[in-house]
C-alpha cells in the first residue's frame, strides 16, 4: 500500500491566490483525521501564518536557527488541533538566509518529521531558490492556482522547474484550484494548465481538488479564525476536507 505523504509543501506562482489560507485550512482538515499535524511557516520573506490566525508566538523559526530554542518549545498548539511553527513576520532576517541557512531550515524540517505525522509547509510565492529546494525535497508539492491568467502562467513556471529539479523522481506536483466559480469551472482551469504540462513537460500533474469561491473565507481571514470553526457549513470547508482525504489516500505518482 502506498504510504501517504508526511511532508506536504504548498506553493504558488504568485501571491494573492489564497496559498497561506489553504495551507492553514489543510493543516486543520488533516488534524481532524487524527494525525499529529505541524503547520510550518517557511515563507522566509513574508511569513504570515501567525497573523492570519491572530497569534503572537513567543518563539519562531528564527529562534531555532539562532540556537535560542528547540523545535518543540517553538511550536505553538492551536485550538484547531494542530501545532504551528511560526516564521518571523515583520522582519527581513530570514529572507537574507543563504544556502547554509536554507540547509538549517531543512534540518529543522527533518527534525519535525520525528514528532509529527503530517507537516504542511507554507512556502513563499514564486520560484526563488529556497522554494525550489524545499519543493524538490518534500513528499508532496501542491501548487495553488486561480483562474487569473498570471496565476496560470506563473504556476506553470513552478511546475516546470519542479519537473526538472525534484529529488524524488515519482513525485509529481498536485494542482489545487482555488476561488473557482463552480466545480466545473475549476476543472476547466485545471484542464488548461494540465494540457500545457502534458504537451511541454510530458507529464500531467494530478488534480488534488477544486475549492469553490466562498465569501465567508474573507470573513474568517478578517476575523483571524479558522473557516471550519467560524463557518463550518460552507462549501469551501467541504472542498478542503475533500482535498485532505485525497492527500491521505495519496495522489497518483504518475498521470
Amino acid at each position: 500500500m502506498k504510504q501517504p505523504p508526511s511532508t506536504i509543501a504548498v506553493a504558488s506562482g504568485k501571491g494573492g491566490v489564497g496559498k497561506t489560507w489553504f495551507a492553514i485550512s489543510l493543516a486543520h482538515a488533516l488534524a481532524q483525521t487524527g494525525a499529529r499535524v505541524l503547520l510550518f511557516d517557511a515563507d522566509l520573506g513574508l511569513a504570515n501564518v501567525d497573523i492570519q490566525l491572530g497569534l503572537m508566538p513567543a518563539r519562531d523559526l528564527g529562534g531555532i536557527l539562532a540556537g535560542k530554542c528547540d523545535l518543540l518549545s517553538a511550536c505553538e498548539r492551536h485550538s484547531g488541533g494542530f501545532s504551528i511553527l511560526a516564521g518571523r513576520s515583520g522582519s527581513g532576517d530570514l529572507a537574507t538566509l543563504g544556502p547554509s541557512g536554507w540547509a538549517s531550515v531543512l534540518r529543522v524540517l527533518a527534525d519535525a518529521g520525528r514528532h509529527f505525522d503530517r507537516i504542511v509547509i507554507d512556502l513563499g510565492a514564486g520560484i526563488d531558490p529556497f522554494v525550489r529546494q524545499v519543493s524538490a525535497a518534500v513528499d508532496q508539492l501542491l501548487v495553488v492556482v486561480t483562474e487569473e491568467p498570471t496565476s496560470l502562467t506563473d504556476a506553470y513556471a513552478v511546475l516546470k522547474l519542479h519537473h526538472q529539479e525534484r529529488a524524488v523522481s515519482h513525485q509529481i506536483a498536485g494542482i489545487v484550484i482555488n476561488q473557482a466559480r463552480s466545480r466545473l469551472a475549476g476543472e476547466r482551469i485545471y484542464a488548461t494548465l494540465s494540457r500545457a504540462c502534458t504537451q511541454f513537460l510530458r507529464e500531467t500533474p494530478p488534480l488534488a481538488g477544486v475549492i469553490r469561491r466562498d465569501d465567508k473565507v474573507r470573513d474568517a481571514i478578517r476575523r483571524q479564525c479558522l473557516l471550519a470553526i467560524r463557518h463550518p457549513n460552507t462549501q469551501a470547508v467541504d472542498d478542503v476536507a475533500a482535498i485532505a482525504e485525497v492527500i491521505v489516500r495519496g495522489l497518483p505518482s504518475t498521470a
